[in-house]
């Protein structure tokens, strides 16, 4: 069973202060992750985790992590922006995007980010932004076809589909881009690939860092190119679902390990760096969205309605995906009501749960909705006017610390044009 990582008595405290629905952060988990993470890869010196910026856009979480060590990941404008004015600079940015504008390209360099290129028409269309190619550089890799583990050690099914996906270019297309950049000037290379979302397996990882050491080996003997790091990109999921069991972060680093062994080493390359670019595994867990009854409405099925609504989390609406709920004060009691957990939004995919068993629930009751550290308050929108929620650090010490407030009517307005 998921268990919150705040007490019904410290929320209560916290809600009287930072009203209902908010979104609020455990500051001590996000720290034990990283530093797990560090060293389960502390086999590679080069090791770097760049966070991707778009999971948790907050940047007291971005300063946090760079106090761990990390670097971030971004794929905008203003990702890029906040990334700087947080101070992140150089080669703690990486710059992962597509259908990319000039200006990002620019702003990017500027910034001394390494720039990983989506697609072979980005070489010259950088070149020309530029007027030159930086001389340590990447590029993105889709192998094309279905991608699957079969039935992991864990017991779940990992597969995706990452030649119906947008990003990357295709084996003779990178072997292609590796010879003209280095023609232009690039004197390091990187690969980064992105197979699978949200994996629930140990294997995942491994199997995705060997294809791209043997894509790495090949690419050197082809082209010549001094292959420097390696990303793999995101993908390590967390378990949304009580009955999932939790990716060990230490075997998969350990996994990886091997097959740079048995890849990269022999084939000279043992001097590669491995990047990361973990958003949900770093963050989702250590997530709440906290939410208050307001109504229940009992018609063709039982209704609860609750303060927040799909603007403070999209992903039930969008995805249909999970997140558990806890009724606080309520952890011990039997599960023998049947709810669907409703937001005000005028669509009917506004539920954060359906015939979802759940104690039974008064008017005023606490709910927290589980794993909502990344993309949960970042994919939040303004649809029926409805107004994104504040963030809030609950901090190592038990204090807490505001990071963004709650947006307010005159906040919804400012962009408007009256007359």
């Amino acid at each position: 069973m998921k268990k919150p990582f705040v007490t019904l008595e410290k929320l209560q405290e916290i809600v009287n202060e930072y009203p209902t629905p908010l979104h609020i952060y455990d500051e001590k988990g996000i720290r034990e992750n990283a530093r797990a993470l560090y060293k389960a890869f502390s086999w590679n010196p080069g090791f770097k985790e760049y966070f991707a910026v778009k999971a948790t856009p907050t940047p007291h979480i971005l300063k946090l992590l760079q106090e761990e060590g990390c670097g971030v990941d971004c794929s905008s404008l203003t990702e890029l922006m906040m990334a700087q004015r947080c101070g992140f600079a150089g080669e703690e940015i990486m710059f992962s995007s597509n259908d990319t504008p000039a200006e990002e390209f620019e702003l990017a360099e500027k910034l001394g980010a390494i720039i990983n290129l989506d697609d072979i028409t980005h070489v010259d269309f950088l070149k020309d932004t530029l007027g030159y190619i930086p001389k340590k550089i990447s590029c993105r890799y889709n192998p094309g076809g279905t991608f699957s583990l079969g039935e992991s050690k864990e017991g779940f099914q990992v597969m995706d589909t990452p030649g119906d996906a947008k990003y990357g270019m295709t084996r003779d297309q990178m072997a292609e881009a590796f010879r003209r950049l280095k023609e232009l000037g690039a004197e390091e290379f990187g690969i980064h690939a992105f197979l699978a979302s949200n994996t629930i397996s140990n294997d995942y990882y491994p199997a995705l860092a060997a294809i791209l050491f043997r894509l790495a080996v090949e690419m050197k003997e082809e082209t010549g190119c001094h292959i420097t790091f390696i990303n793999l990109s995101g993908g390590v999921g967390v378990p949304y679902r009580p009955e999932q069991p939790a990716n060990d972060i230490a075997v998969i680093g350990e996994g990886v390990r091997k097959a740079y062994e048995e890849i990269l080493v022999p084939a000279g390359m043992g001097d590669v760096s491995i990047c990361t670019e973990l958003g949900r595994f770093m963050l989702a867990p250590y997530g709440h969205l906290v939410t208050r009854v307001l109504h229940e409405k009992r018609i063709y099925k039982h209704y609860i309605g609750v303060d927040a609504c799909a603007a403070n989390l999209m992903r039930p609406s969008m995805y249909g995906a999970y997140h558990h709920i806890t009724v606080m004060g309520k952890e011990d009691a039997p599960c023998d009501h049947m709810y669907d957990v409703t937001g005000s939004l005028c669509e009917n995919s506004d539920k954060f749960a359906i015939d979802r068993m759940l104690p039974e629930i008064d008017i005023g009751d606490l709910l927290v909705i589980h794993d909502t550290g990344a993309h949960g308050h970042a994919m939040g929108y303004q649809y029926n006017g409805r107004l994104r929620s504040a963030e809030v650090l609950l901090r190592e010490d038990g204090s807490t610390l505001l990071m963004r407030r709650a947006e307010t009517p005159e906040d919804y307005f400012s962009t408007v044009i009256w007359d």
